[in-house]
């Protein structure tokens, strides 16, 4: 299974990628996760990706395509692969169909949570008091939800023309929320 999980910041992509990739038994791949890996360590990377992140914007395509198409390329992402905020342009998305279509290979599906617009700016601010994450303030969790709206957004109809989106209810409980989205999967990877 080769999926993308969408959904602006805070809709629990996070949460939900760890028990997607268990349940399918394929790696979930975290642009995030890997940003953030890289600004504690103090890479190249990491430097140049912490300006984009702590202004609330995206780190440019250039850096992050290169990254994702590393990441795929290696053994463990050949059974399949969930991508956990990646692709967020239009762009990107052109650029992951490449990658993919190089290892022959196809995405199956894209995973959208929907969340409540205060609900995300709520969970992301509990979220910087429990994780310690600095770059959560509200006026960049607010530009955040406003890059996603007009960046990321578009991409739903994308790959709703294509035939690959479903949409899952990303309000209430965790467990809940696994639950619809490991029926909308489980759906869709049986058809």
């Amino acid at each position: 299974m080769r999926l993308i999980l969408m959904g602006p910041p805070g809709a629990g992509k996070g949460t939900q990628a760890t028990f997607v990739a268990d349940h399918f038994g394929i790696p979930a791949i975290s642009t995030g996760d890997i940003f953030r890996a890289n600004v504690s360590q103090g890479t190249p990377l990491g430097v140049e990706a912490k300006r984009y992140m702590d202004a609330g914007e995206y780190v440019p395509d250039e850096v992050t395509n290169s990254m994702v198409r590393n990441r795929i390329a290696e053994p463990d992402a050949e059974p399949g692969f969930l991508l956990d905020g990646y692709p967020r342009t239009v762009a990107q998305v052109h650029e992951l169909d490449a990658m993919i279509e190089a290892t022959g290979h196809r995405l199956d599906v894209v995973a959208v949570l929907t969340v409540n617009s205060e609900e995300l700016v709520q969970r992301l601010l509990q979220r910087a008091l429990t994780d310690g994450r600095a770059d959560d303030t509200e006026d960049v969790i607010r530009r955040r939800q406003e890059v996603y709206l007009e960046q990321t957004a578009p991409l739903i109809d994308v790959y709703r023309e294509r035939g690959l989106l479903v949409e899952v209810d990303g309000m209430g409980e965790v467990g809940e929320v696994t639950g619809r989205l490991f029926a909308a999967l489980d759906q869709r990877s049986q058809s």
